[in-house]
């Protein structure tokens, strides 16, 4: 996968989890390509990708900000969207390894409570 489309969908996924909040405002071009050692192109090349879909906005002078408009219906659609894709993928890859829907239930729910317990 192209380096773009990975930085693409870690900031989708950022902001789908919360970790990037509606209105927060991202590094600078220069600032991630630096922190992340691409080249600023890249970035400058996802940030406006991102723009163009309406999860960021630029505001002149001023820098690159999760987009507050409309954002939440959209995101916790695409979330969705891709919460089904990657548990497609993960079914598909664990039957082609032999283990069932049930192996793998059993599994998630084991990682739950250890999660949980751990959180408590």
């Amino acid at each position: 996968m192209p380096l773009y489309a990975q930085l693409t969908r870690a900031i989708q996924f950022a902001i789908a989890t919360g970790r990037l909040r509606q209105g927060e405002q991202l590094p600078t071009v220069r600032q991630l390509a630096v922190e992340l050692r691409v080249n600023a192109n890249t970035v400058a090349k996802v940030y406006a990708e991102l723009e163009r879909s309406g999860v960021l906005e630029t505001r002149r002078g001023v820098g690159t900000f999760v987009c507050a408009r409309q954002f939440a219906a959209n995101s916790r659609q695409d979330h969705e969207k891709q919460l089904r894709e990657l548990v497609d993928r993960f079914l598909e890859e664990a039957a082609a390894m032999g283990f069932t829907a049930d192996d793998l239930a059993d599994q998630l729910q084991t990682r739950r409570k250890k999660e949980t317990e751990k959180n408590v």
